[in-house]
């Protein structure tokens, strides 16, 4: 009887500590495990293109060696008015930093851009890509002619 006793006792047990099968139930599951989170470039999606010209009226721009001062104070000013709303030099706000802009895209591009941004919006991948980029915030056109516009784009090489 004692070895009867024994041996369920210790089936019992055995039993007891085997693997627990865990019921699905439906409706609401609260998982508090911290997942991390990378941190995506400002830039991932947005290619660099120096030879993308853009659409519009500017086809062909060269800088000349050096800052013409005058046209970059003009453009510091223009552009201090009406684009740092959404532009910063050295930090993504509702639009791309500027600093090191000729570094990614042509001088024509940035100049259309300036003047004509609800076309390059529609119809140039990378304004499309930007876009995307910063959720959809468009810009807007200032309604600059190009005088203006090639003033801002002289003050940019000085960021």
């Amino acid at each position: 009887m004692r070895k009867l006793f024994t041996l369920v006792a210790l089936s019992a047990l055995i039993i007891s500590c085997g693997e627990k099968k865990e019921e699905k139930k439906e409706g609401f599951e609260m998982n508090r495990t911290k997942k991390e989170v990378k941190a995506e470039t400002s830039t991932e999606g947005v290619p660099v293109d120096l030879d993308n010209k853009g659409v519009g009226p500017i086809t062909s721009l060269t800088f000349d060696d050096t800052v013409n001062a005058d046209m970059a104070a003009a453009g510091k000013e223009k552009f201090q008015a009406i684009c740092t709303a959404c532009h910063m030099a050295e930090q993504r706000m509702i639009g791309p930093a500027l600093k090191g802009v000729y570094e990614r895209r042509s001088p024509e591009w940035v100049m259309n851009m300036i003047l004509n941004p609800d076309k390059m919006l529609k119809e140039d991948p990378i304004a499309k890509a930007l876009l995307k980029e910063y959720n959809n915030a468009i810009m807007l056109n200032q309604n600059l002619n190009e005088e203006e516009a090639r003033n801002i784009a002289e003050y940019l090489r000085t960021l």
